[in-house]
C-alpha cells in the first residue's frame, strides 16, 4: 500500500510517503480502501513528538492519520453488519494508521455512509468530528435544550463541527470566534452560527452576554476570557490547545465562586472508557450533516503534499479542513 510515514519526530520534512506491506484485519476490524484522510492538529503534535511518551502511542516510524473514508476492503473473523465494497467513515482507535491506502479500522469505530450519500471527502472531513462533538456536548457538557453555546476557534476542523451538533440538540443560541484575519471566512461561512466575532474583542462583540456552554480548543488567553464568559453554573469544554500555550492553570477558586464547571475532553482518553457512547455519535453526526449542518470548507490535496498539509496546519492556515488523496 501507499502510505505517508512520520521517520522520526520533528517538523513537517519528516513525512515521506512509502511502499508499506498492505495491512490484514483482526478479529472484529476490518480494511478500508482509503479515498480521503483527514489532517488534524492533533497528527502535527504527535508528527513533532509532544506526545511522544505516553503510553500506547505510536512511535516513529508510522502512518498518522484519524480519520479515513473509503470502501469496505476486508472483513476481519466475527465482522457482520457491514460489505465489502461497502463506503464507510472511520476514526481510528491508535492515533494511526490513516495518512494510508489501506486502513485497519475496529468496526464499533466505523460508520457506513451508504444511506446518507454523503461525499467521502465531506464524510471524513465533517463525521468523525461532529461525532465528537455529540459526545462531549451531551455526556460532558450536558447540553440543554433552549442553553446558548459558544464556539472558539469557530472555523477550525474541531470547532466547525459544534455548531450543527448543538443545533440538533436544540441550542437557542451559537456564536463562534476567529481571529481577525479569518473574519472574511466567516462572513461568507454556512455553518450554523448566529453570528461570529473577532476573538480580540469580545466585550466589544458580546458585550455583557454570557454563555451555558463555552467550548475551547484554542487554550491560553481564550481560555481565560472563555471562563469570564461563561454564565453561573456555565461550563467550559476544554477541547484542545491549538494555541500551543501548555502552562496554562485555572484558579479553581474562581470555580467554586462562579459555580462554573471545567472540563476536559480528549476523544483518545474518553472512548475507550466509553465505547458505549460511539456508535449513537456516530449516527447523531451522519444526521447532522446529512441535514446540511456541517458545510466546512475542505482542501484536497495528495499524499505526496503532506508536507504542505503539515505546514498549512502549524501555521493555523486553513479555514475548515484539509484532506489527503492516495493519488496524484
Amino acid at each position: 500500500m501507499r502510505a505517508v510515514q512520520i521517520t522520526a519526530f520533528g517538523e513537517p520534512s519528516v513525512l515521506s510517503v512509502a511502499e508499506l506491506p498492505d495491512p490484514v484485519p483482526g478479529p472484529g476490524q476490518i480494511t478500508i480502501d482509503v479515498s480521503h484522510a483527514a489532517v488534524g492538529l492533533i497528527d502535527v503534535f504527535m508528527r513533532q513528538g509532544l506526545f511522544g511518551d505516553r503510553p500506547g502511542l505510536p512511535r516513529p516510524p508510522f502512518v498518522p492519520g484519524l480519520e479515513v473514508a473509503g470502501t469496505v476492503r476486508e472483513l476481519g473473523e466475527g465482522v457482520t453488519g457491514f460489505a465489502i465494497g461497502e463506503p464507510v467513515v472511520s476514526m481510528s482507535a491508535t492515533g494511526a494508521g490513516g495518512y494510508a491506502s489501506i486502513s485497519v479500522a475496529d468496526t464499533a469505530l466505523v460508520a457506513s455512509t451508504q444511506r446518507y450519500g454523503i461525499d467521502p471527502a465531506v464524510a471524513v472531513a465533517v463525521v468523525p468530528n461532529a461525532a465528537m462533538a455529540h459526545v462531549a456536548l451531551t455526556r460532558v457538557a450536558h447540553l440543554a435544550e433552549g442553553e446558548s453555546v459558544l464556539v472558539q476557534g469557530a472555523l477550525g476542523g474541531f470547532s466547525a463541527a459544534f455548531p450543527g451538533i448543538a443545533r440538533r440538540l436544540g441550542a437557542a443560541r451559537v456564536v463562534g470566534t476567529v481571529r481577525r484575519g479569518k473574519l472574511a471566512a466567516a462572513a461568507v461561512t454556512k455553518l450554523p452560527y448566529d453570528t461570529i466575532v473577532d476573538s480580540a474583542d469580545l466585550s466589544g462583540a458580546l458585550g455583557e452576554e454570557k454563555f451555558d456552554v463555552i467550548v475551547d480548543p484554542v487554550g491560553g488567553d481564550v481560555r481565560t476570557h472563555s471562563l469570564a464568559l461563561l454564565k453561573a453554573g456555565g461550563r467550559l469544554i476544554v477541547a484542545g490547545n491549538a494555541g500551543g500555550d501548555w502552562s496554562h492553570q485555572v484558579d479553581t477558586n474562581q470555580l467554586w465562586l462562579t459555580g462554573t464547571t471545567v472540563a476536559g475532553f480528549n476523544a483518545g482518553a474518553y472512548l475507550p472508557a466509553h465505547p458505549q457512547v460511539v456508535r449513537p455519535a456516530l449516527e447523531a453526526a451522519l444526521a447532522a450533516v446529512a441535514a446540511g449542518l456541517g458545510e466546512t470548507e475542505i482542501d484536497v490535496l495528495p499524499f505526496a503534499e503532506a508536507v504542505t498539509a503539515h505546514e498549512r496546519m502549524e501555521r493555523r492556515e486553513p479555514v475548515g479542513r484539509i484532506v489527503l488523496v492516495p493519488g496524484d
